[in-house]
C-alpha cells in the first residue's frame, strides 16, 4: 500500500524530541570531556564489548544518542525525520517511542552478541602472549600475534620477527613489541560503537513493509518501492557484515539486528491488531 496522509504532523512530538536530544548530545560530544579533564564522554555513554573494562548496562541505551561526526548524525536524523514522522503520525507517540527504543535495544544486544564472537580470537590470543612473556620462555605466541594481526602498524614486520625469533633474551625488543602489541590489543578490546543507525533501521523496516509501493527518490532523482529499496540495503548490509573487512567502523550486525527487530514487531503488531494501520 502506497501511504498518502490526510492529516500529517510534519514534526510529531517524539520526532521532534528525539533530534533535540541527538543534537545536544552531539554538542555534548564535541564540547564535554578530553585528556585535560580525564573524562571521556564516548567511554562513558558509547557502547563497548561485554569483555571491555569500559562496557557499563546503561550503554546499551545512551549510545542510541550519541554520533561519530556530522554527516553520522545528519544522515540518521534525516531518515529519523524523513519515515520516522510517518510512523510515528500512524501509531502515535507512545507506540512509536516503544518501537523506537526496543528496536535500539535490540539492535544493540545482536551487535554485541557478534561483536563478542569476533573478540574471541584477539582475546585467546593476547592472553597467550602475556602468559608467554610472564613465563619468559619464549616469543613464539609473541610472533604469531604480529603474524596473524598484520594492521598493528610495524613498519619492518619481518625484521622484527626475525629479531624475536632469536629468543626472550633480547628483552629490549620483545618489551617494545609487547607495548605496541598491547595498545592495539586495548584499541580493539575498547572499541566503541555509537548512532542511532540501529533503531532508524528497524523504522525503515517497518515503513518498508507497511508502506512497500510508496516510491522513495535516491538522490532526489532515481524512483524506487519502498519494499525494494529496503531489501537491496539490508542485503548489502548481510553482505557487509558477512564479509567483515578489516578496517570496516560499521556496526552492520546492529543495522541488520535493527530492521530485524523492527520487522518482528510490526508484524506482530499487525497480527494482534487486525485493524492494520496503514
Amino acid at each position: 500500500m502506497e501511504f498518502r496522509p490526510s492529516r500529517f504532523e510534519i514534526l510529531p512530538p517524539a520526532i521532534k524530541n528525539l533530534l533535540i536530544i541527538n543534537v545536544l548530545c552531539f554538542l555534548a560530544q564535541q564540547t564535554l570531556g578530553g585528556p585535560a579533564t580525564g573524562f571521556s564522554i564516548d567511554d562513558t555513554f558509547a557502547l563497548h564489548a561485554w569483555q571491555s573494562p569500559l562496557f557499563r548496562p546503561w550503554q546499551l541505551v545512551t549510545h542510541l544518542f550519541m554520533h561519530g561526526g556530522f554527516s553520522h548524525i545528519f544522515f540518521n536524523m534525516l531518515a529519523l525525520w524523513m519515515f520516522g514522522s510517518v510512523l510515528e503520525n500512524v501509531w502515535g507517540t507512545k507506540r512509536f517511542i516503544i518501537f523506537y527504543l526496543i528496536c535500539g535495544l535490540g539492535a544493540a544486544l545482536i551487535h554485541l552478541l557478534f561483536l563478542s564472537y569476533e573478540m574471541i580470537p584477539i582475546l585467546n590470543d593476547y592472553a597467550a602472549v602475556v602468559q608467554e612473556q610472564t613465563a619468559g620462555r619464549s616469543n613464539d605466541a609473541l610472533i604469531s600475534f604480529i603474524a596473524r594481526y598484520d594492521d598493528i602498524g610495524f613498519v619492518n614486520r619481518g625484521e622484527l620477527i626475525q629479531a624475536l625469533r632469536m629468543g626472550p633474551g633480547n628483552s629490549m625488543v620483545s618489551g617494545k613489541v609487547m607495548e605496541a602489541v598491547t595498545s592495539f590489543y586495548e584499541g580493539r578490546i575498547n572499541s566503541a560503537t555509537l548512532g542511532a543507525s540501529g533503531a532508524v533501521f528497524g523504522i525503515l523496516a517497518a515503513f518498508g513493509y507497511l508502506f512497500p509501493n510508496t516510491y522513495l527518490y535516491i538522490y532526489m532523482l532515481f524512483p524506487i518501492k519502498a519494499k525494494w529499496f529496503v531489501l537491496i540495503y539490508g542485503a548489502f548490509e548481510l553482505y557487509e557484515g558477512i564479509r567483515n573487512s578489516a578496517g570496516d567502523n560499521i556496526a552492520h550486525w546492529a543495522h541488520i539486528g535493527g530492521a530485524v527487530v523492527g520487522l518482528l514487531i510490526v508484524i506482530t503488531w499487525n497480527r494482534t491488531n487486525r485493524k492494520t494501520m496503514y
